[in-house]
């Protein structure tokens, strides 16, 4: 109740007292009642406070624009206004703003009749028009005033929002609309690395694996050809790589004296042809074998390169331990391609065929992603089930944009295609208090009434609701919870931002 009355003076003072007359007059125009105008168009929101239109008469106008992509003011650019009356078109050009956001005009249209409100906003990207219809220039002073007092939008659970308020925080607001809203599934989901996008480096042959320094940990950055480890076997009585180094640089050695006293002889056809080929035969592949272990085998050690640029992911063996060939020592992965696996009850198997899209929300900040932010896809789903596992697995591939952590869990908002349309509004919207929810519908841009509503499912990003609002009425996306705040101290001063 105490909240009501605060919010009932704040709005009688608005109508009363908010005239925004700069100089000093007689005690009459402090209660004029204010005239207030709306108008969207796809880049701008201008919320109008101006004194009611009377032929003859002079009426002050002071139009907010803010930015319709992020609620904040109109920092410069010019405007010009028309009031258009049948054939009369008064304007007026207002280079800069009196304040960010806010332009003060001063018009006086001579015939009363129904007409309309133009604004041409003239930026650095263009020329970008607001219409006002329907608005209507009175005969005489007094007729004017009582119409825009009979226009007065009061609400018995409202509160006031300044534009300056707005302008300093992350707000918005957005018109609701009906669209599609089908049945969604949510899950849980793991992060995984995708197959091509890791890769396990194995020791290539048996022997103790020694790493290049200290700095060979998991988190650790390299790059493609880097020398990650070495295997060192000059210990081993068995299967000795120093011993088939010295070897295979023999039997090179060998086959290329061979092969070159023979490509002599076959010129002057001293041996046959097929003791040539032979000959050259061992020689290549004696050179394969040598060139081979030359390339990996330095000071008596074979070297192991990253293959890949990347991040450290594991490291499986100690340093000093002994490997066998083939054995998995380390996991490089670039981290830039990942899967997001969930795993479904088998009821839900018929709506995987008809899935459209995802949203993923991150349990660590609460920040949902769509799956076309992070240009993902649907790679897989399962199509059969056994007793270890009666789960369906599906699997989604995304670029890393977010900064996801393989190994880590996400809330998982599958999204199915649907026929149905329902009304729908983004999370945020919604507040609340005691086990009910609200949200907060716009009665102009500095007035807002707090409303209950019911809502069923949701996407991750929007929620259904089943009552409350109507389609085409405009809520609070962004800040609901601050106005919330506002309403409840009911501090707030009904004229902030406002230029006097």
């Amino acid at each position: 109740m105490k909240y009501n009355i605060i919010a009932a003076a704040f709005i009688a003072f608005v109508i009363m007292g908010c005239s925004y007359r700069h100089d000093s007059k007689t005690n009459e125009n402090i209660h004029k009642a204010s005239l207030q105008l709306t108008a969207y168009n796809s880049d701008f929101e201008v919320f109008i406070e101006a004194e009611p239109f009377a032929a003859g008469q002079t009426s002050e106008i002071f139009a907010h624009f803010s930015h319709l992509e992020n609620f904040k003011p109109l920092a410069e650019g010019s405007v010009t206004i028309h009031l258009r009356v049948g054939t009369d078109d008064i304007r007026q050009t207002i280079e800069q703003p009196v304040q960010e956001g806010i332009y003060r005009f001063s018009i006086q249209s001579a015939t009363a009749g129904e007409g309309q409100l133009l604004f041409d906003v003239q930026t650095s990207k263009g020329v970008s028009q607001l219409l006002v219809p329907h608005v209507t220039v009175y005969a005489n002073e007094r007729e004017a005033q009582q119409a825009a007092t009979d226009a007065v939008v009061t609400s018995n659970n409202s509160v006031l929002f300044s534009k300056g308020q707005s302008w300093k925080i992350d707000f918005a607001t957005t018109e609701v609309r009906r669209e599609p809203f089908g049945p969604v599934i949510r899950t849980t989901a793991q992060i995984q690395p995708s197959q091509g996008d890791e890769r396990v480096i194995t020791a290539q042959a048996g022997g103790v694996a020694f790493f290049s320094n200290d700095q060979v940990v998991e988190g650790k950055a390299v790059s493609a050809g880097q020398a990650l480890f070495s295997i060192d076997d000059s210990s081993m009585a068995d299967n000795n790589l120093s011993v088939r180094y010295a070897e295979a640089e023999s039997e090179y050695q060998r086959a290329k004296a061979e092969y070159d006293r023979k490509n002599e002889l076959v010129k002057e056809n001293i041996v046959s042809q097929s003791d040539w080929l032979k000959a050259k035969t061992d020689f290549t592949n004696a050179e394969a074998v040598y060139n081979n272990l030359k390339k990996n085998f330095t000071a008596g050690k074979q070297a192991i390169l990253s293959p890949i640029s990347g991040f450290i992911t594991s490291v499986l063996v100690r340093n000093g331990e002994y490997v066998e060939a083939g054995q998995p020592v380390l996991v490089v992965s670039q981290n830039r391609k990942l899967l997001i696996k969930a795993e479904l009850q088998p009821k839900y198997f018929d709506r995987l065929s008809h899935i459209v899209s995802a949203n993923i929300r991150l349990l660590n900040t609460d920040r949902t992603y769509t799956l076309e932010e992070l240009d993902g896809r649907v790679i897989s789903y399962g199509k059969s089930t056994h007793t270890a596992n009666p789960l369906i697995p599906v699997l989604f591939q995304v670029n890393n944009k977010a900064g996801l952590l393989p190994g880590s869990f996400v809330e998982l908002f599958i999204i199915t295609r649907t026929n149905q349309q329902a009304i729908a509004v983004p999370n945020e919207s919604i507040v609340e208090e005691m086990g009910n929810y609200f949200v907060y519908v716009q009665l102009t841009p500095e007035l807002f009434e707090k409303r209950m509503i019911e809502k069923g499912a949701t996407d991750g990003i929007r929620v259904e609701i089943t009552k409350g609002i109507a389609e085409g009425e405009r809520v609070v996306s962004k800040g609901a919870i601050l106005v919330k705040l506002t309403q409840a101290s009911g501090s707030l001063d009904a004229h902030a931002g406002h230029a006097h």
